[in-house]
């Protein structure tokens, strides 16, 4: 599942593609096209990189955090889909969570919270629960964003996910 450079040179072989390399060109792929269908698949691709610690350093080399962030803000709902899936699937490491807070990832996946597509409050859920952290807390924990978890948490017979989700983010954010 996870890859460590022993893994990554068997999987590649001699004349594979190295992974910054092949990273890179999937970021310049995307800057470069104007087709919509082309920019979902190459950032549904980067996202698949996202949850694996290996590429955490490339990503944040190649600024692709940032280009997730960018992808929240598009009308493309799965352009929106796959950006907040990738930074749900990449804020657990400190180091990256550190850059999509400074970016202003912690107002995008808050505005996930509303949206009426699942996966995009799915991953805003994931996401907050491990940006949340003492330095932050104030802006994450405010009372209209704990009141929208706290609804989730109660809609276990709509959403199990959802409450699943709400209910460790509320059990480890906020002291009853």
């Amino acid at each position: 599942m996870f890859t460590n450079d022993r893994r990554q040179v068997e999987r590649t072989g001699k004349s594979g593609t190295p992974r910054l390399q092949y990273l890179q060109e999937l970021v310049s792929q995307f800057q470069n096209t104007t087709d919509e269908e082309s920019k979902e698949r190459i950032v549904a691709h980067l996202v698949n990189f996202a949850y694996d610690p290996y590429n955490y350093a490339f990503m944040r080399k190649l600024n692709v955090l940032e280009l997730f962030l960018d992808c929240i803000t598009e009308p493309n709902e799965k352009l929106v889909e796959f950006g907040a899936g990738g930074i749900c699937n990449s804020c657990a490491d400190p180091a990256n969570a550190a850059i999509i807070t400074q970016c202003g990832g912690i107002p995008l996946m808050i505005q996930c919270l509303s949206s009426p597509v699942r996966n995009h409050v799915n991953y805003a859920l994931g996401a907050l629960y491990y940006l949340c952290n003492a330095s932050n807390k104030e802006e994450i924990l405010k009372p209209e964003v704990v009141e929208t978890i706290k609804r989730y948490a109660a809609a276990g017979a709509v959403n199990v996910s959802f409450s699943n989700l709400a209910k460790a983010f509320l059990d480890k954010h906020v002291p009853e």
